[in-house]
């Protein structure tokens, strides 16, 4: 018997392959049996069968999504291979991108930093599209803000030499579990001191076989301590309330801090320590896209056909078959059926070939639960552990505008408002000044958005991010208000904190807020990944395996594909690892149908 295909082309008449059965090859008959399904074909009588495209859905309009849709779209356009579409359950482009304005600044509610320009491929896509240059003031124009004053609660202005000693330890312990080596730009003087000092305690601490970042930084800290290297020094005065230990347990934990808002981890103790040398950076400076993020979204999705994203389109089940089907052929209207099925909120029904999940960690954590029913069947076990191990935190911004009124009372500061980090006392001590509310406590920055600006940003991680979404504008100004009340005396050293007469410390007012709300946002129930406790790299690898497996009674392969940050191994947590697993999961696909004969 022979089996016959007519192909179909939109630049030529259709043509029939006949392909003897008996002596199909090994690979081909592997393709050949998944044909029928894979393409939709109909039957023509005994042996023949009509072939539409392949249908391929992408969920989720974000870095990974669009970065794929692209990818697929501009390799075969030529062609006309795909009947492809993005579906985005959100009414705008960028998911986790969100850029906005406030005040006249260009702001980033969601990803902000190019993490490294040195390979980086949403730098490059920055200059292709000459996004890094602007004549509108955007957040961080100026990068990272230099020489920030360091103050501890109460209004106390920290000397460096306090600060420099815990800010080298934290940094050092950071690089070591990271796996860095000492930068080239510490003289030889300054390497024999930390070798013999910093790394000493980092290497101690190491192999006092920390399970977690957390557990680490402390052991590292503890050792700094125990050595009595500190001892000769004079205790401090002239500090209130605050010991000299006690400074210096408040100035690691402001880096620790932090920390949380790089990692999303809301405690550190949670932050797997083995899988931190496996996150990998770019070289170079970091810095942020003058035109904002979005302009990167908007010019992968620019080459995109009308009507191939679709909004406000939010998928509420996903069937697929994970097993071969050996009942008769299912055909609709004409065509075999496709394997994947999704349907919308809205009642429609779409069916697909293949189907690449985008959506966060954060959705696919709520997906897994017993009574979720968002994939029929249910996830296979190794996808669903890997999905529960992994850590997704939330992190969220808050920008707020000073108020016209504001009178600049701080001689230290080079511009309107100082870059202040925040020495907090702990939230358990007696000493802290009650006022301030525990929201605020384990921030580490307030500082403007670029030198002069009358906006201010500040970061929050964990249960303090997830708070602050539910406050109230009025709620959240007279927090920062009461914290700054403390932070900024007109003296910069305050008698009496919790004087009624302070309530304004340091004259300072806001007109406007405007929060990121990340944890909440259903779309999203977090901000990025983090490899926690009980983790590994491996599950970040089990994230990427398509599903069915591999295996020979499988029914059609690549039904669901998985990309997005959370599903890259070494560059987790960012916009370039969502765009490297987009491109991951478009050449997995065109390689697919490569093997048909399809691609060349």
């Amino acid at each position: 018997m022979q089996a016959s295909l007519l192909l179909l082309s939109s630049l030529q008449p259709p043509v029939i392959v006949t392909i003897p059965s008996v002596i199909i090859p090994p690979l081909l008959s592997h393709c050949y049996h998944h044909l029928p399904v894979q393409l939709g074909a109909t039957m023509l009588g005994s042996n023949k069968m009509v072939v539409k495209k392949p249908k391929i859905v992408i969920i989720g309009a974000g870095m990974a999504g669009l970065t794929a849709a692209n990818k697929l779209h501009t390799v075969t356009a030529s062609k006309d291979m795909f009947e492809l579409y993005v579906v985005e359950g959100g009414t705008r482009l960028g998911g986790r991108i969100n850029t906005s304005e406030f005040c006249g600044d260009k702001i980033e509610m969601g990803a902000t930093w190019i993490h490294g320009i040195g390979g980086s491929p949403i730098h490059k896509i920055a200059q292709q599209i000459h996004s890094l240059e602007s004549n509108q003031p955007w957040e961080c124009m100026d990068g990272n803000l230099d020489e920030p004053t360091t103050i501890a609660e109460g209004g106390f202005i920290l000397n460096p030499s306090i600060v420099d000693p815990f800010t080298k330890l934290f940094n050092t312990l950071m690089d070591h579990a990271q796996g860095k080596k000492l930068s080239d730009s510490v003289s030889d003087t300054e390497k024999s001191e930390l070798y013999s000092f910093y790394h000493k305690l980092a290497a101690k601490a190491f192999n006092m076989s920390a399970t977690s970042v957390g557990s680490f930084l402390r052991q590292g800290l503890d050792g700094y301590w125990s050595s009595g290297s500190d001892k000769k020094q004079e205790e401090l005065t002239g500090y209130g309330k605050w010991s000299k230990k006690l400074l210096e347990e408040g100035i690691f934990a402001m880096h620790e801090n932090a920390q949380r808002t790089y990692t999303s981890a809301g405690d550190l103790l949670s932050l797997d320590y083995r899988a931190e040398s496996e996150y990998q950076m770019f070289p170079g400076e970091e810095i942020t896209i003058a035109k904002g993020y979005l302009s990167i979204i908007e010019s992968l999705a620019s080459v995109l056909p009308p009507g191939t994203v679709q909004l406000s389109r939010k998928v509420t089940k996903i069937e697929w078959q994970p097993e071969r089907n050996h009942g008769p052929v299912n055909v609709e209207n004409g065509y075999c059926s496709r394997p994947v099925k999704l349907h919308f909120n809205d009642g429609s029904v779409m069916s697909a070939d293949h189907v690449i999940i985008t959506v966060s960690l954060g959705v696919l954590k709520a997906a897994i639960h017993d009574d979720s029913g968002m994939f029929y069947p249910p996830l296979p076990s190794f996808k669903a552990e890997a999905i529960s191990r992994l850590g997704f935190g939330v992190v969220n911004k808050i920008f707020m505008q000073l108020s016209p009124t504001h009178e600049r009372k701080n001689e230290h500061s080079k511009g309107w408002f100082p870059s202040l980090q925040m020495v907090f006392h702990s939230p358990q001590s007696e000493m802290r000044q009650k006022k301030i509310p525990w929201w605020m406590r384990r921030t580490a920055t307030l500082c403007p958005i670029y030198n002069n600006s009358s906006v201010l940003l500040s970061w929050f991680a964990g249960k303090e991010a997830l708070a602050l979404e539910s406050l109230k504008d009025e709620e959240i100004i007279q927090g920062v208000s009461t914290t700054l009340s403390s932070f900024l005396s007109h003296k910069f050293c305050n008698g009496d904190v919790n004087s009624d007469d302070n309530s304004q410390g340091y004259g300072v007012k806001f007109s406007k807020v405007l929060k990121s709300k990340w944890g909440t946002d259903p779309l999203f129930l977090g901000s990025y990944s983090y490899v926690a406790v009980g983790s590994s790299g491996d599950d970040l690898d089990a994230m990427a395996e398509p599903l069915p497996k591999d295996k020979p009674l499988a029914s059609p392969p690549l039904q669901i594909l998985f990309a997005g940050e959370a599903t890259h191994r070494t560059h987790y947590s960012t916009t370039h690892g969502a765009y490297f697993s987009g491109l991951r999961e478009a050449n997995r696909l065109l390689q697919h149908y490569h093997c048909l004969g399809i691609y060349n």
